[in-house]
């Protein structure tokens, strides 16, 4: 399942890296406030999902433009075919393919990759995270205050921003920096090889985070929502890091919140 699931994400990365920076208006639509989607996106969805069902026609599917196909199978693949649109929208090079596998309640493989800088994370449950083929640790800075965190905000739930903003300013003042790249795919994968420490963020939905959690969890991560626990997929809540500063994060942002 992991090979269709690279597959899946090369060919669809090819033909978002082929459309990178060639859209026109008529090809990107708002679906609400600062939330893009274009042609891309779903041609990204097709992509994946065909590539999918050739070789395992009985999973379900959870995708972000079409929603959820035989949801009730034992395997579903949770899938988001453009994280970070409005970046991609942009011309900013931070988008991903993000895939999960989800076997049961258990996420057992993801894949992210960045077609622009040609970023391929995959990991397989019990066999670690890799990145290109080499095989990812995440970083452990020990403490709070030397961790670069990523995060991202709430934009589409105005009711969730008063709680996000009282843990972001808790972080401010704790960590040792905060860097907001607008595609949570991203942000996990790069917690899992160490160029951030650790990630929170609020309200994403299953294909944010699914693949993305997989990954974290094999290079050595804990993944849990806020109060600790497994319900990130369900809440949208999610703490990503290495243990030590995931302890921290979840410290400070039960006490915000």
């Amino acid at each position: 399942m992991l090979e269709t699931a690279i597959q899946a994400a090369k060919e669809a990365g090819t033909l978002l890296r082929d459309g990178y920076k060639r859209l026109t208006g008529g090809q990107i639509h708002l679906k609400g406030k600062g939330d893009y989607v274009t042609e891309l996106d779903r041609l990204s969805e097709e992509t994946i999902i065909r590539i999918i069902k050739a070789s395992w026609p009985d999973h379900g599917i959870i995708a972000e433009e079409s929603g959820s196909e035989n949801s009730e199978a034992l395997v579903r693949w949770i899938i988001d075919p453009l994280d970070g649109t409005a970046n991609y929208v942009r011309g900013i090079p931070v988008f991903a393919v993000s895939i999960g596998i989800m076997a049961g309640d258990e996420l057992t493989g993801g894949v992210i990759y960045n077609p622009v800088l040609e970023e391929l994370f995959t990991a397989e449950k019990g066999k670690g995270a890799r990145l290109n083929g080499n095989e990812l640790r995440i970083a452990d800075p020990g403490t709070l205050d030397r961790a670069l965190l990523a995060t991202g905000f709430p934009w589409r739930f105005p009711e969730a921003i008063d709680a996000y903003t009282e843990g972001l300013a808790a972080l401010i003042r704790s960590a040792g920096g905060i860097r907001r790249l607008g595609a949570a795919a991203v942000d996990l994968a790069y917690t899992a090889c160490g160029i951030f420490d650790g990630f929170w963020e609020m309200r994403l939905k299953p294909w944010d985070i699914a693949a993305g959690a997989v990954i974290v969890r094999e290079a050595g991560g804990i993944v849990t929502d806020m109060q600790g626990g497994d319900s990130f997929l369900e809440s949208g809540n999610v703490i990503a890091a290495a243990p030590r500063i995931h302890a921290a994060l979840l410290e400070k942002l039960r006490g915000a919140s």
